[in-house]
Order: structure tokens, then C-alpha cells, then sequence
């Protein structure tokens, strides 16, 4: 199946830097349907993606907001020598796939995702927010935390180098 037609990555994920000195690691990442279908929004998939997110412990998720067709959540290497970020997402992606509750969905999943590094903590609270919000933008709910499908796996703490 084609993948959907909004933008693609056109650069491979990075591999994230792992020596930020004493500061922290977390990585904003927006992950897509395939064809932006709206099958994410469902206790049984939210349950799904925290068992698959918690079985990659390779990286931790922080908090995150699951939406009908995408996902946002911060993460941050749960270790020095943690796979890069694409091979990460690939991973948790796969085994979500495998136990889908819906096999009509499949393809569950666009081939990239988009990252962006957290520099600095006004960075790290201005993203949350947005996530947060997320649902009252796309006119889902009307405060953020009547929304089922937010919440946080691992308290990703920011500090400065």
C-alpha cells in the first residue's frame, strides 16, 4: 500500500547523541498511520502500545498522547549503548503489529517518523503542552485531561549539563 501523502522524512532518524555531558537525553517523536487512519484512539491499542513501549526497554517512554491516526511521546535512552532511535521505534512498531487486536488495519504503520532532540528544559515544557493539547486542537475533547489516551510510562526528569 502506498503510505499517505503528507510530508515524508526525507533524511533517515539520527543517531541521537549519547555524550550530552551531565545533561539530558529525550527525543520528541511524532509516529504516523499508515495513511493516516484513525485506529489508535481505543483502550485495547493505548494498552497495546504501553506493553509493546514497555517490552523495547532498550529506551524509556516519558509521557505521551496517543490521537487517532498518531502518536507523540518524548523517550530517552535507557542505556549508554541503546540502539539508535530508528531501529527503537522499528522494534515497538513490530511487536504492536504482531499482536494488533484488528488484522484488517494492517498496515498499521508509515515507514519514518519524526524526531527532534529536547535541548534545553523551555523546550522540553513547550513540547509537553503541545502534546497535552493535542486532543482539544483536533476538537476531540474539550480539556486535555478528559483525554484517555495520555499519560506517562517513565518520569523522563530534564537537567542541564
Amino acid at each position: 500500500m502506498k503510505e499517505s501523502s503528507h510530508k515524508q522524512r526525507h533524511y533517515p532518524a539520527k543517531q541521537i547523541r549519547f555524550s550530552n555531558g551531565n545533561g539530558s537525553t529525550i527525543i520528541f517523536v511524532t509516529i504516523c498511520t499508515n495513511n493516516r487512519k484513525a485506529i489508535l484512539d481505543s483502550p485495547e491499542v493505548h494498552e497495546l502500545l504501553k506493553k509493546s513501549w514497555r517490552s523495547a526497554h532498550l529506551w524509556s517512554v516519558g509521557c505521551y498522547t496517543i490521537l487517532p491516526d498518531h502518536i507523540h511521546l518524548f523517550c530517552s535512552p535507557a542505556q549508554e549503548h541503546s540502539p539508535n532511535l530508528k531501529h527503537w521505534v522499528s522494534y515497538w512498531k513490530s511487536l504492536a503489529t504482531k499482536n494488533w487486536p484488528l488484522p484488517t488495519d494492517k498496515p498499521i504503520w508509515q515507514r519514518n517518523c519524526w524526531d527532534r532532540q529536547i535541548r534545553n528544559n523551555e523546550s522540553w515544557r513547550t513540547k509537553w503542552d503541545y502534546v497535552r493539547q493535542n486532543p482539544v486542537r483536533h476538537g476531540l475533547v474539550k480539556h486535555a485531561s478528559d483525554w484517555p489516551y495520555l499519560g506517562k510510562l517513565t518520569s523522563l526528569i530534564w537537567h542541564d549539563s
